[in-house]
């Protein structure tokens, strides 16, 4: 079990899970107490799957938390604090995906979305401060889209301009901000995580 007064970062991939040359991953390695929601081996487009995923991981950890979500993590971790009672400090939510429209070809279609319980998107204010970083020109979501999630989560928004979709394909490795908005999100947050 980690026990610490600084906050262990769990990392919560989207559905290509670990991809070696993605930010989160470069992330991780550069962080002193992170952990990382592993793979799932089956049900890979089951909600309630990658849910129990994340809880597994938040179960083994004792102090705060904060959350870094890519893509469909970021669906993922709101539908899992719509139905947990466990404190998270803070959340950075990196380019989510609109699940309500149809994703570019080679993502799941609609009918496999709804089918794995992922529609739809909470759209309640989050239980903890949290961070969305939107792409101007994500193919995966609309801004305005996002910015209407971000509003309705209680998210400070922030623009990151055309970066795509934030991953390799985008050129999207190294992603110096991360560590920025992560370090701005936990010195915000500390003295609420303390009391």
């Amino acid at each position: 079990m980690t026990t610490s007064t600084s906050p262990t970062v769990v990392i919560v991939p989207g559905l290509r899970d670990h991809v070696a040359d993605h930010w989160q991953t470069l992330l991780a390695e550069r962080l002193d107490t992170v952990r990382t929601v592993p793979p799932l081996e089956r049900d890979k487009f089951s909600l309630a799957a990658r849910i129990a995923a994340l809880d597994d991981v938040l179960t083994d950890i004792d102090g705060p938390v904060v959350l870094v979500a890519h893509s469909a993590g970021v669906v993922i971790t709101v539908h899992w604090a719509q139905r947990s009672t466990r404190p998270v400090q803070g959340a950075l939510l990196a380019t989510p995906p609109d699940l309500e429209e149809p994703l570019p070809a080679g993502y799941p279609t609609l009918e496999d979305l709804e089918q794995g319980g992922w529609e739809p998107v909470p759209r309640r204010r989050l239980p903890f401060p949290s961070v969305v970083a939107a792409s101007t020109n994500d193919p995966m979501a609309r801004f305005r889209r996002v910015a209407g999630m971000a509003e309705s989560w209680g998210s400070r928004l922030v623009d990151l301009g055309a970066v795509g979709h934030l991953n390799p394909a985008a050129g999207y490795g190294y992603w110096p901000y991360a560590e920025e908005l992560l370090r701005e999100l936990i010195d915000s947050t500390a003295a609420a995580a303390l009391s």
